[in-house]
């Protein structure tokens, strides 16, 4: 078993993200600011991080490099909706490694809330894409885990995985 951080949805550099789900920020060189602050704030350098999507957007390869340079923690995404960029791309910049779902002893990490039927028994889904919003109706909250910075104070949790 390891103790792993677990973020989603930071949207780095994604200033229409602010209004979308009402993030206490003035813009998104503040918000990015604090988010990294709050990461840095529980993660060491060889912890291992499992970023659930949406990592930025609009950023050139060396805007990701900086980025990347500033966040402790070695990084392993599971590519979400906005995270387009190519794998190999993705791992120039810094994700040790990329991935569309990952299972890991009975955790199934995705971006998106898994449909419970994708969900075998005993197994919970940790995921992001949701920010703040509820689970649609019939969604077994027991089963899911939203690890979607808005519900998390923009700052990395751990878990016993």
């Amino acid at each position: 078993m390891e103790i792993a951080w677990f973020i989603s949805d930071t949207h780095f550099n994604h200033e229409n993200i602010i209004k979308y789900c009402n993030r206490p920020f003035k813009n998104s060189k503040q918000m990015d600011e604090y988010i990294i602050k709050q990461w840095n704030s529980v993660v060491n350098e060889k912890d291992i991080v499992y970023h659930l999507g949406d990592f930025a957007l609009g950023l050139s390869f060396d805007e990701y490099k900086d980025l990347f340079g500033k966040l402790n923690g070695q990084i392993i995404l599971i590519r979400g909706n906005h995270d387009r960029k190519g794998k190999e791309f993705l791992k120039r910049i810094g994700f040790i490694e990329v991935y569309k779902k990952l299972t890991i002893g009975n955790y199934i990490l995705s971006h998106r809330p898994l449909n419970k039927k994708q969900i075998p028994a005993d197994f919970i889904n940790i995921h992001g894409h949701i920010h703040n919003n509820d689970y649609k109706e019939g969604f077994d909250k027991n089963k899911y885990i939203n690890i979607s910075v808005e519900v998390i104070n923009y700052k990395p949790i751990w878990i016993n995985i």
